[in-house]
């Protein structure tokens, strides 16, 4: 049976204003992905001990980050795997698939991949969530707020149980993908990009609805 344009409407209508984390999926449990980054000392900036700068981003790097699979690490990376010296390692097709929704969102670095018997494996890209925007209206969500000089901006999102985010949209402006200066690593999308990428086939990603009551 065909939706009707009220349905659809309906539909959409309940999407919008939907946020989610978007995060590699771990629940399968197991010994994760048997990548390794052979040349990261080559491509750290003294005194960081990754190679993912404080403020994000890629810095100059020396030479192309090299991966190499060993499968007694563990398997063949999805689609989304984190992390790598603070970035997260995706698929030529994941890669694309973000470039396609948020292309100001995201920063890729190519890397040359080696399998064990020396051929060259299939296109991978370090990536980074390039955007942060004060974003959460405090006043309209329902999450715990930790004040304390400790934290780099003076306070942190704790983002565990019962959460109900709500962000300003003048803030957001047309931003798919973002962080926030208070959310540590964790990586928001809205509806769009989670419609764009979830039921496509994408290995190893997980979206967490934090407004379940929007």
């Amino acid at each position: 049976m065909q939706s009707t344009a009220a349905e659809t409407e309906k539909r959409q209508s309940t999407r919008h204003g939907k946020f989610y984390i978007i995060d590699t999926d771990i629940r399968g449990g197991g010994p994760g992905h048997g990548v390794v980054l052979a040349n990261e000392s080559k491509l750290l900036t003294p005194p960081r001990l990754i190679i993912r700068p404080e403020a994000g981003g890629f810095p100059p790097l020396a030479e192309n980050p090299h991966l190499v699979y060993d499968p007694a690490q563990g398997s063949m990376p999805r689609d989304l795997e984190a992390s790598l010296s603070g970035y997260w390692l995706v698929s030529k097709r994941f890669k694309e698939a973000l470039a396609s929704v948020d292309p100001d969102g995201f920063a890729f670095v190519p890397c040359i991949f080696t399998l064990p018997d020396g051929t060259e494996g299939p296109q991978h890209f370090l990536c980074d969530a390039l955007r942060e925007l004060d974003a959460v209206d405090e006043a309209k969500s329902k999450l715990r707020v930790i004040e304390s000089a400790d934290y780099e901006n003076g306070k942190y999102y704790r983002l565990g149980g019962a959460v109900d985010l709500a962000f300003k949209s003048d803030v957001l402006g047309s931003a798919h993908a973002f962080r926030t200066p208070y959310s540590g690593d964790f990586v928001f999308c809205d509806w769009v990009l989670r419609d764009a990428i979830g039921g496509h086939g994408f290995t190893g990603v997980r979206f967490i609805d934090i407004t379940q009551g929007n």
